[in-house]
């Protein structure tokens, strides 16, 4: 009987992952290609920042070599993008002209960069990081000072260290009133504000872009309040946006993310989407954890297993060596615990709300991250721990 043939579009995170969980559940099941866009096998994603900060090096981003893919016998294409899907024909055509058919596909497209809509966006030195390109770019054009970083999430203040660690004049423009509005409350966001300036980044907020100016190239920011900052290299880290184009183009359903059921599949039988160009249940996931468990659970659906994905909490991680931040669960419910030590400096905050912890903010010192998460997860009852929830697993254990 012959093998079904699975193709996968993307070898990001996601992809490479749904490939592990795959030939793990179903070893020799599929005559699998996986393509991908990019010139490299799948990498870290999520250690780029700490690349461009120059904590890395190349090599710890790597994930599975090419000899992997050949071991599991996958066959890898890199540096091909699909530019058109024929559902009816089961078949993707791929930038380089060839078309290539399956029985089975999944797509893990990902997410595209989002580009502010302003005046001077296509400027040259106006830059995004998405990709082991961006980062190569951006480490050359950091020892041309100065650069402005614009977005004050977690991306946007990573990237922002990273150049500063670089050795650039870095400055951080943020719309909103505080960074990382969306998973700090203001006083976690005023240490980490702290944190940065110490570290060379200077710091805007509440400023908004007008526009980008200069000829060919970027020289300034220019901030609607009238002001302009002087740069050679201007990074926008104001979000992604789900890679829609091509399920959209094949008439898959498509709303802010490819739409999916529980089992990861779309509105197509036999077409699966996992990661960040997927949506599930009106939501599109950007972190990893996510991610992962939608290409468990695509994976276990092909190999014949009954999984369901049922959503996932929130949980943002900041990987800086000045302070690290982590950020869990919902941030607005009734009651909170709150440490301070302004002599490390540190702060926690958890969220409690009917005896159960709901959410938490670690600044300074993220150690017992995990564990508060699975708290978070269990939905047991806290109460009996009192404020010791606050001093972490051993206090706890002791209560």
């Amino acid at each position: 009987m012959a093998r079904r043939r699975l193709l996968i579009i993307g070898n990001g995170m996601a992809g490479l992952r749904f490939l592990e969980e795959l030939v793990e559940r179903a070893p020799g099941r599929f005559d699998i290609t996986a393509i991908g866009a990019e010139p490299v096998a799948a990498y870290n994603r999520v250690l780029l920042t700490s690349l461009l900060a120059g904590a890395i090096g190349a090599d710890d981003v790597r994930l599975r070599p090419d000899a992997w893919y050949a071991g599991h016998s996958i066959k890898l294409v890199t540096g091909q993008g699909a530019l058109a899907l024929d559902v009816t024909g089961r078949r993707a055509f791929l930038c380089g002209g060839q078309w290539l058919p399956f029985d089975t596909l999944v797509l893990a497209t990902g997410a595209t960069p989002i580009r502010l809509d302003v005046s001077g966006a296509d400027l040259a030195g106006v830059a995004t990081l998405r990709t082991l390109e961006d980062i190569d770019r951006l480490a050359r054009a950091a020892a041309i000072a100065p650069v402005v970083v614009i977005g004050g999430g977690a991306l946007g203040i990573e990237a922002a260290y990273g150049l500063a660690r670089r050795g650039a004049h870095v400055s951080l423009v943020q719309l909103a009133d505080r960074l990382m509005e969306r998973q700090l409350d203001p006083e976690g966001a005023r240490l980490l504000a702290a944190a940065l300036e110490a570290s060379g980044v200077r710091i805007l907020l509440g400023a908004e872009v007008r526009a980008l100016r200069g000829s060919s190239r970027v020289k300034a920011v220019e901030l609607a309040d009238g002001r302009r900052l002087e740069c050679h290299l201007a990074v926008m880290a104001v979000g992604i946006r789900p890679a829609t184009a091509l399920a959209s183009q094949a008439g898959l359903k498509v709303c802010r993310g490819i739409v999916v059921d529980d089992r990861m599949q779309t509105s197509a039988p036999g077409i699966f989407a996992i990661g960040e160009c997927a949506e599930h249940r009106g939501v599109c996931y950007g972190l990893l954890e996510p991610c992962y468990a939608q290409a468990r659970v695509a994976a276990a659906t092909l190999a014949g297993e009954a999984q369901s994905f049922m959503g996932s909490m929130p949980a943002t991680h900041l990987k800086l060596s000045a302070i690290p931040v982590c950020s869990i669960g919902a941030l607005d419910a009734n009651d909170s615990i709150v440490v301070r030590d302004a002599g490390v400096p540190s702060y926690r905050k958890l969220v409690v709300a009917d005896g159960r912890l709901k959410g938490a903010v670690l600044v300074g010192d993220t150690e017992n991250a995990l564990w508060y998460e699975e708290l978070i997860r269990a939905g047991a009852s806290v109460a009996p721990l009192g404020e010791k929830l606050a001093f972490g697993p051993a206090f706890a254990e002791a209560a």
